[in-house]
């Protein structure tokens, strides 16, 4: 935007005009990116979809993971004889059906990561149109909180597979 001058500096009427117009486009642009952010949808809509989806999510996985459970258990109580086989196909007909929620889960998780990347992307946009940079430096109380976090961090599954290759693993073992 304009020049700063010094206090008390003449200014030329056509120069303001001038600024003052770059000031006013700026703000026009600013108020459109804040539009375009669309906040309203995405802490009435968006935000509390995920929220839901994911909350979803967490109970699928936990009933899913009951029935498979009491399933196998089952099957372990039988007693050998007749009627064996049937029990245990039962049993085992009712653990794939409870291992369906992994296509279910996918597709909330879908929807939690598609308004996500909505929201990064209208953040980024924004950020570029009002120029915004982080404040310096980090609250010593939250860097604190990051690095225990990340001692403590016992590298859970891997986004792209396995960090260590499963040969390596069963020599371990071995």
């Amino acid at each position: 935007m304009g020049v700063q001058r010094p206090l008390g500096a003449t200014i030329n009427p056509a120069t303001m005009v001038t600024e003052l117009m770059e000031i006013a486009d700026y703000i026009a642009h600013v108020r459109d990116e804040i539009a375009a952010l669309r906040a309203n949808e995405l802490t009435h809509d968006r935000i509390p979809m995920a929220h839901e989806e994911l909350g979803n999510v967490l109970a699928a996985t936990a009933g899913a993971t009951n029935s498979i459970m009491e399933a196998a258990e089952s099957m372990l109580a039988l007693p050998d004889g007749p009627g064996y086989r049937d029990a245990v196909e039962s049993g085992i007909g009712t653990i794939f059906e409870a291992c369906a929620f992994q296509d279910i889960t996918g597709q909330r998780i879908g929807k939690v990561v598609a308004a996500l990347q909505q929201f990064e992307v209208r953040l980024a946009r924004f950020s570029s149109a009002v120029r915004a940079r982080d404040a310096a430096g980090q609250d010593p109380a939250e860097a604190e909180r990051n690095e225990r976090a990340q001692r403590l961090l016992l590298n859970g599954p891997q986004p792209n597979g396995p960090a260590t290759a499963q040969h390596d693993i069963d020599a371990l073992f071995a």
